[in-house]
């Protein structure tokens, strides 16, 4: 039998072999269960969504929930979504409109934006073309905000101009830069003539932006700019979309707005990669909406998070910003267990499993026939010297014989001892054994031989004693 395949049917191999399967186990359930560690990029740095993303990943810390985020920050949208473009970031806050990522597809949207522009109801504009030549105050803008309401403008005809306290013209939209604590002032001393915010309806900043409008009307009444062709206006440009600000809104009494309001907007989205798997991505929109909730203790922007509006899931998966297959998981309730998740990886590791197992069963098997084969090389040898002893003429000869006989045993019993063989198989070689030295015997007494001793049992000569040993004569 090889020496080099005999370890594995040891005590100790087989214990090894038990401790290295139960390690590489215990490896692969705490892979599975650590809690995936998702980047995202959050911006701008002085809106509402760092704030919001920052008490969401606080909820989820505080929950242990297998799903955590690690925020990078960034001034601008663009660059955020840039990020997840160029694969720094799992996740994104995105607006659409600046920089829709390649591989972005949509989880949530964060909060809605409209455009609205109020005047005062003593000099009211109500419609787009009668901004030319007036006073817009706009806050200290974004670079994205600036370049909707530039877009919006050049739809109907109008060119943006920042305010060089020049004349008027025809065409022109003359901005001017008001803090939203002196909108009201501005419009009081005729510096603007209508103000525009692009800002969630609802936001508490938005309430406060009509109020300050609504404080200098004579009649307390406010005039709104709609987009009535607001559908024209989202084909000329798909990553804007139509939003309606709902009468009464801003006051029941008198009802402020008298009607709905139909305008335009963005949104400011969370999107992730298309490559992020849709069980995670079905998990980080569950928690969106299950940690609603302690998020909003930190941040009132936690309110506005809404699911992207769609009829069926072709409509989602085909639309022009898509939704995530994960998200939509969510939505429809089809989110997949953890055998639905990982069933493929444990199919596919107890196949190499069973192969495993199966192989070390033929090892096992070959080992167990190469040691049959030895226990029968034995058995073989003892028959065949049971037929020499009988022939034997001589104590030479039977001397001979019975060393053999004596090293087969030896081997024998030392080889037991190894590899435990079948009772069977250890009782038929007992007898051959007993045969063999029954037969030797049988032809020394034949041939009128002593006994044959393989080791002398004279006693040694004894040694010297310390005092007797002699000495060299000394020279003379």
């Amino acid at each position: 039998m090889p020496a080099d395949l005999s370890w594995l049917l040891r005590k100790e191999a087989l214990v090894g072999s038990a401790c290295v399967v139960l390690a590489a186990s215990a490896t692969a359930a705490w892979y599975l269960l650590q809690a995936s560690v998702l980047t995202i990029a959050v911006a701008p740095r002085d809106g509402t969504e760092p704030e919001l993303i920052r008490a969401y990943a606080d909820a989820l810390d505080a929950a242990g929930e297998n799903v955590r985020l690690r925020i990078l920050s960034f001034d601008d949208v663009r660059e955020s979504a840039a990020a997840l473009q160029d694969g720094r970031a799992d996740l994104a806050v995105v607006r659409p409109d600046v920089l829709l990522p390649t591989n972005g597809l949509t989880l949530a949207i964060l909060r809605d934006q409209a455009m609205i522009i109020a005047s005062p109801d003593h000099a009211p504009i109500e419609a787009f073309p009668k901004l030319a030549g007036k006073r817009l105050g706009i806050a200290a803008h974004r670079d994205a905000d600036f370049a909707l309401l530039k877009s919006l403008l050049g739809y109907y005809g109008l060119t943006p101009e920042m305010d060089a306290g020049g004349p008027s013209r025809d065409r022109t939209v003359h901005l001017v830069r008001v803090d939203q604590d002196a909108v009201a002032a501005s419009l009081r001393d005729k510096r603007i003539d209508a103000f525009v915010s692009i800002i969630a309806p609802s936001a508490p900043k938005a309430l406060a932006l009509i109020g300050a409008v609504r404080s200098v009307a004579h009649h307390g009444k406010v005039a709104f700019v709609a987009v009535e062709d607001d559908g024209a206006v989202i084909e000329r440009f798909p990553r804007l979309q139509s939003v309606t600000v709902p009468g009464g809104l801003f006051g029941g009494d008198p009802k402020l707005p008298a009607d709905d309001v139909k305008t335009v907007g963005a949104s400011y989205r969370l999107m992730a990669r298309a490559t992020l798997s849709r069980a995670v991505a079905a998990d980080i929109t569950q928690q969106l909406f299950e940690k609603r909730t302690a998020a909003a203790a930190k941040s009132d922007a936690a309110e506005y998070v809404q699911a992207p509006a769609y009829d069926i899931t072709a409509a989602a998966t085909s639309a022009r910003i898509p939704i995530h297959p994960g998200a939509i998981d969510y939505f429809e309730r089809e989110q997949h267990g953890f055998v639905e998740r990982y069933g493929d990886t444990l199919y596919l590791l107890g196949a190499i499993a069973g192969g495993l197992v199966s192989v070390l069963a033929w090892i096992r098997q070959r080992l167990a026939a190469l040691r049959r084969e030895r226990i029968d090389e034995i058995m073989d040898r003892l028959l065949a010297l049971i037929g020499l002893a009988r022939a034997a003429s001589t104590a030479r000869e039977l001397d001979a014989l019975t060393t053999e006989v004596d090293d087969l045993a030896t081997d024998a019993v030392r080889y037991a001892r190894e590899r435990d063989p079948d009772a069977r198989t250890m009782s038929a070689l007992s007898i051959a054994v007993d045969t063999a030295r029954a037969t030797l015997a049988g032809g020394r007494r034949r041939i009128g031989s002593p006994p044959f001793e393989r080791f002398s049992t004279q006693p040694p000569p004894e040694a010297p004693a310390l005092g007797r040993i002699p000495r060299e004569a000394p020279h003379r």
